[in-house]
């Protein structure tokens, strides 16, 4: 499911006006105006070749691995296991695509969520591989008559008015163990993380700065990846790390 660097936390200022651009590509002084000879303005430092060199006989290239994530304990601040917008590209699928559609771009871009959005680009939910694997597609499609790839991933996500969020504000001051505690309460595995210290923020229209995730958190606690994805067990699995830490 599209964001969101950090904070610009003012309008750019108005840039330069057709006349000033006009002038910079033109070789002709306006009247009244004072030309400055060309022998008189700055110039830049010329650009400079950086230092080349080739390996070694016998010597070998290697990639650099990915940085894994930040390892993290109970009292690790929240922000370390948001997933951040500003940095990461949120994944998203229109709202009239099916439900194998979803589940084909979840396993290409290795998620287990996907905003959902609708013809003018605004959040219209999220749904989760949880969402995708339950009995929910499968009721769907009995009571609609419909084929399972028949399924709407409008009908199987859960809605944007139905989601929790938090305030990116009070993200800032939290620890991972309060994420977990407030994932569990609402019963979720996804929380969202909500900017409205933006200029523009409303509240019709919220800026989605991150997510939460139960298996991203269970991830930078050092716990093994499941081969299912059974979120009482996850939770239990995080309380027993966090316990432990």
């Amino acid at each position: 499911m599209s964001p969101p660097a950090d904070d610009p936390s003012a309008s750019p200022s108005a840039g330069p006006g057709p006349q000033f651009v006009e002038r910079m590509f033109s070789g002709f002084a306006h009247p009244g105006e004072v030309r400055v000879p060309p022998a008189a303005r700055p110039t830049a430092q010329p650009f400079q070749p950086l230092r080349e060199s080739t390996a070694r006989p016998g010597a070998a290239y290697r990639l650099q691995p990915q940085t894994r994530a930040v390892r993290v304990h109970a009292d690790s601040p929240a922000i370390d296991v948001m997933t951040d917008f500003c940095r990461v590209a949120a994944v998203s699928i229109r709202d009239d695509a099916t439900i194998d559609a979803a589940q084909r771009t979840m396993i290409a871009e290795r998620v287990r969520a996907l905003f959902v959005v609708d013809d003018a680009g605004a959040v219209a939910g999220i749904i989760t591989s949880t969402d995708l694997s339950g009995e929910k597609p499968i009721l769907l499609a009995q009571q609609r008559g419909l084929r399972h790839d028949e399924v709407l991933v409008r009908e199987a996500m859960t809605p944007a008015d139905r989601l929790e969020a938090m305030d990116l504000d009070d993200v800032l001051h939290a620890r991972v163990g309060d994420v977990v505690a407030s994932l569990k309460v609402s019963g979720r595995q996804h929380a969202l993380v909500i900017d409205t210290g933006e200029p523009d923020a409303s509240p019709a229209t919220r800026t989605v700065r991150g997510i939460f995730s139960l298996t991203q958190i269970a991830r930078q606690l050092g716990l093994p990846p499941q081969p299912g994805h059974d979120v009482a067990r996850t939770f239990a699995e995080i309380e027993a790390a966090i316990g432990a830490a």
